[in-house]
């Protein structure tokens, strides 16, 4: 490995700014050449064929993650009522090598006829929130069940849940009723482009179910019954990467066969009728008062270039006669074409998505694009908000213009009043306003960068009434938010109020200090109350009911599942980048740790952009959190003797259009800042320092690598490594290949495996979903650092996607971090302790 020298701040590699037209001369034959040493590397090159079996890191860490997690909360929309849903510490390989379907950009289980899921609950009891000392009463599954999901009706007074057993999946309903038994609703549900949803009886429910005559499986064809054929005719479509695609016509088969669904209107006592016809359905959604049905279909040809929510839909209003489902009005409100020929950036000039106004019986509303789709195009509103309402059959009424693109809009109780989001893809900026459309005033309730965490208010809160609309809190002028209270000492959520006549903002409460306590709900009901969420570095996180005049009462009794790594040591630190942008990390030590100890580093992150150093600098974590440690974390390394830097921030500043021309000398200032400041404070010793990061941050440590001599090794996890193969963005990176071909060449580690002379893990998953991080970009990436000698281990992990879910794989990818570190970085030889 090549020494740096303290002394330089500059890196010895070619800057981007000199890349200029040198690399634009030599790309396409540079790719040429890769294309070459693709084909050379998979045919050629030495192979390791041997499979492994899973290993295990060493044992405290195998016991932290089977520690059993504390169970899930789901609290009824009246707070009366709290239901407990337990779930083990992670599944086993097995569960995730059951049979899975990759079609359209969908994962299916054709089991259970639901989305593949990767793990699932086991357990589901029921108890009075309010008396945290009752035992809870246990919901019954069919032996073998396992839960997979559990919804509360509006009135609070039944939930039901879905249980996938070897033969489907199941809707069972229940009550808070001790006297009444759960019973099964529906024996053939399908949920892969759907869950149920309660009508505003609360008894009701409109759910998906595989249709009577559905038949068996589409068999494949014995031989291939033609060529699989793509073609373009002159109009630009450029589309970002995506994965599990429709490969050929018995693709198109199976994902005809497992999305077609019958819906049905489900009551309580288990009468289930029919609505309408099978087909692919996008979307089935009850109006506010249950008499029409807002129904998306998918409608062929069904293409293998697009995900399926890319693909044409027809838009229809169903409503029912007489109250009843069995004979149906239709009328259609839009014919949606494939998702094609739309700029970067840019949208559909249909409208891809509607909403129910919540506060009125029946109207229909969406935004409608005015610049074509077109980010790019200069003009003085992008959006317009409109409503349609019964019978349905008129022109839609414009209700407002935003100036940016609409980012959603939520209703008040007032059914002329919204608060709507905006957001300007220029600034990377957010708008949220009030506005009366009877009067037309409009107040302007928040305007801040999308990463100013100091200016963010928080999340505007809403409740549900019995009558399942789901309006906004509001009391008077007034609404309640609730946010994370960024500092520049830490978190400090808080619940305020805001006057929605002149934007006042006034403070009801903050979490003290020395604990984080985020709000989970809060409403009015003779006086102000809140449930909160409340943890320290000591004590795990457990549920709190406020009345704010009043000391709060634990609503939970949750213990701590890892009571061994309860000493390790946190701390926030803030330092700044050699140009003055300030940064910050968290800092991890392990118990043991003496003063003047210096230990093996690792500096873990994820580049994130900023369009200036103020909000590059604003410190997002606290260090009042409860420790926890679980699944791949890298946090594990404490425990082996590493300090470590989590979550250090790495900022790419600049114009949006234009940052990445400098992404290679920040990456290398943020890392080499990082690094001094733990040096600096005599915990690290600058011989024995590694770099780790995952998805965006793999590309990050690869560059690294590639690009400075800071670090001794580097973990690289589910990364894109060559960018030509996304090339039509990637990240926050708005040019194409063929706009700045200099910029995705150079920073590609792909293109400079030859500078890579420090070992390198790469860690897949062999099902990685993820748009761009294909398996093969570590699978090239690793065989181009072969072919330069440099050292590197590919791990590809069997049945797994862009996170690791299996309790196998896990532990095998803990072993495989541990073992690499400990070779490359630990046992280098260390600077003298002090």
């Amino acid at each position: 490995m090549r020494e740096f020298s303290p002394s330089s701040r500059r890196p010895r590699f070619l800057c981007l700014q000199n890349l200029g037209l040198r690399f634009t001369r030599h790309l396409f034959s540079g790719l040429i050449f890769s294309g070459l040493f693709f084909a050379w590397a998979v045919c050629f090159a030495p192979k390791s064929v041997a499979e492994d079996q899973y290993r295990l890191p060493p044992a405290e860490i195998v016991e932290i993650v089977d520690a059993e997690p504390a169970p899930r909360t789901v609290i009824s929309p009246d707070q009366k009522w709290i239901l407990f849903v337990e779930r083990d510490a992670l599944p086993s390989i097995e569960d995730l090598s059951r049979r899975m379907l990759r079609l359209a950009g969908l994962r299916i289980d054709p089991v259970a006829h639901s989305s593949f899921r990767t793990r699932f609950d086991r357990a589901l009891s029921l108890r009075p929130l309010q008396k945290p000392e009752a035992k809870p009463r246990t919901l019954p599954m069919p032996p073998g069940g396992r839960l997979a999901g559990v919804s509360w009706s509006h009135d609070s007074k039944r939930f039901v849940y879905t249980v996938v057993t070897d033969s489907g999946s199941q809707l069972w309903g229940a009550t808070t009723n001790p006297e009444e038994a759960p019973r099964i609703l529906v024996r053939n549900l399908n949920t892969i482009l759907g869950g149920p949803t309660w009508l505003s009886d609360g008894k009701s429910i409109i759910c998906r179910v595989v249709p009577s005559d559905h038949g068996s499986e589409p068999s494949p064809p014995s031989a291939p019954i033609g060529p699989n054929i793509q073609e373009t005719k002159g109009e630009k479509s450029p589309r970002r990467t995506y994965q599990d695609l429709l490969q050929n016509q018995h693709g198109v088969e199976l994902f005809e066969h497992y999305t077609t669904t019958q819906p049905v209107e489900v009551q309580w006592d288990g009468t289930i009728t029919p609505i309408g016809e099978p087909g692919v359905y996008a979307t089935v959604s009850p109006s506010p008062n249950g008499e029409h049905l807002l129904i998306a279909r998918y409608e062929k040809p069904w293409t293998t270039s697009h995900p399926h929510w890319q693909f044409p839909q027809s838009v229809e209003i169903w409503s029912s006669k007489d109250n009843s489902w069995e004979s149906l009005k239709r009328r259609p409100i839009a014919e949606i074409p494939l998702a094609q020929n739309i700029p970067l950036g840019g949208v559909r000039t249909e409208p891809p998505s509607y909403t129910w106004h919540d506060m009125r019986g029946a109207s229909l509303m969406w935004a409608e694009a005015l610049d074509g789709g077109d980010p790019k195009r200069e003009v003085p509103h992008r959006d317009r908000w409109v409503v349609l309402e019964p019978p349905f059959d008129t022109t839609p009424i414009e209700l407002w213009r935003v100036e940016h693109r609409a980012r959603g809009v939520s209703f008040l109780p007032s059914p002329t009043q919204f608060i709507y989001s905006e957001f300007d893809r220029d600034r990377r900026w957010t708008r949220t306003s009030w506005i009366d459309v009877r009067s037309g005033e409009t107040v302007i309730l928040e305007d801040r960068s999308v990463r100013d965490r100091y200016a963010d208010l928080g999340r505007i809160l809403t409740e549900v009434l019995p009558n399942g609309s789901n309006p906004i809190v509001q009391r008077g002028s007034w609404i309640l938010r609730a946010g994370s209270g960024a500092s520049k000492t830490g978190l400090f959520p808080f619940l305020a109020r805001q006057n929605l006549k002149n934007g006042t903002v006034e403070e009801l409460w903050r979490c003290a200090d020395g604990s984080y306590e985020s709000v989970v709900r809060a409403w009015e009901n003779e006086g102000l109350s809140m449930i909160t969420q409340h943890e320290s570095p000591t004590t795990p996180p457990n549920l709190r009911l406020h009345h704010l005049d009043q000391p709060p009462t634990l609503l939970t009794h949750f213990t701590d599942p890892t009571p061994q790594i309860r000493g390790v040591k946190k701390e926030i630190l803030t330092y700044e980048r050699a140009d003055g942008v300030p940064l910050s990390a968290t800092l991890y030590l392990p118990e043991d740790h003496r003063p003047g100890q210096k230990l093996p580093l690792l500096v873990w992150a994820y580049p994130r952009e900023y369009n200036d150093a103020k909000t590059a600098g604003q410190v997002g974590i606290s260090p009042y959190r409860f420790t926890r440690i679980g699944g791949s974390s890298h946090l594990h390394l404490v425990t082996q003797g590493y300090a470590i830097m989590d979550g250090a921030t790495i900022p790419i500043i600049g114009d949006a259009e234009t940052m990445n021309n400098t992404f290679i000398d920040q990456l290398v200032a943020g890392a080499q800042a990082a690094i001094d400041k733990a040096v600096g404070l005599g915990v690290a010793d600058r011989k024995r320092v590694g770099v780790g990061g995952h998805s965006y941050g793999a590309f990050m440590t690869a560059n690294l690598l590639a690009h400075c001599d800071l670090f001794h090794a580097g973990i690289a996890r589910s990364g894109a490594y060559n960018r030509t193969l996304t090339p039509f963005g990637f990240q926050a990176e708005r040019r194409t290949l063929w706009e700045a071909p200099e910029i995705y060449f150079g920073i590609s580690p792909f293109m400079h495996a030859q500078k890579i002379n420090e070992p390198i893990l790469l860690i897949h998953g062999e099902v990685d979903n993820n748009s761009g991080t294909y398996p093969m970009q570590s699978r090239r990436m690793f065989s181009a650092i072969q072919g330069n000698g440099g050292t590197a281990r590919l791990v590809m992990l069997p049945q797994e996607s862009h996170g690791y879910r299996a309790r196998e794989s896990v532990l095998h990818t803990l072993a495989e971090m541990v073992g690499w570190l400990d070779a490359h970085v630990k046992n280098r030889t260390a600077e003298p302790s002090h």
